[in-house]
């Protein structure tokens, strides 16, 4: 099984098929003459009209848009300030844990200190019973 190489074409190339397309060439005649498939010749087209000639992309794989170091800036900034924000509410959250932390060390301090221990199973209660 042999695998079918991509033809790339270039911009011109392109802009040249679309302009023979919109001046009313056949297109099964133009698919054949250019060695193009129907459909992508459609394709170029639909992307023209939509877009003009900036919109047909060159040859190859498509390039990421750059990024003005002016905008660069404005999202570290804004990465910045939105990390420190949280890193204060996740500091205000951890306050608030160690204080009722602490408070419930103490009440179990208390607790602990207010009952008596008791002698065993069987010892009498360290109150009377209120038996009337």
């Amino acid at each position: 099984m042999s695998k079918k190489r991509r033809r790339i074409f270039s911009r011109e190339f392109k802009l040249s098929a679309i302009e023979r397309l919109i001046a009313g060439a056949n297109t099964k005649a133009l698919s054949r003459e250019l060695g193009v498939d129907c459909k992508r010749l459609w394709r170029w087209c639909e992307r023209f009209r939509t877009g003009g000639a900036a919109a047909v992309r060159q040859a190859g794989r498509p390039r990421k848009p750059l990024v003005s170091e002016d905008e660069r800036a404005k999202t570290r900034t804004a990465d910045l300030a939105s990390a420190r924000k949280y890193i204060a509410e996740l500091e205000a959250k951890i306050g608030q844990q160690q204080v009722d932390l602490d408070f419930f060390r103490q009440a179990l301090r208390q607790v602990r200190g207010a009952r008596r221990p008791s002698d065993g199973p069987g010892a009498p209660a360290s109150t009377r019973s209120s038996k009337r």
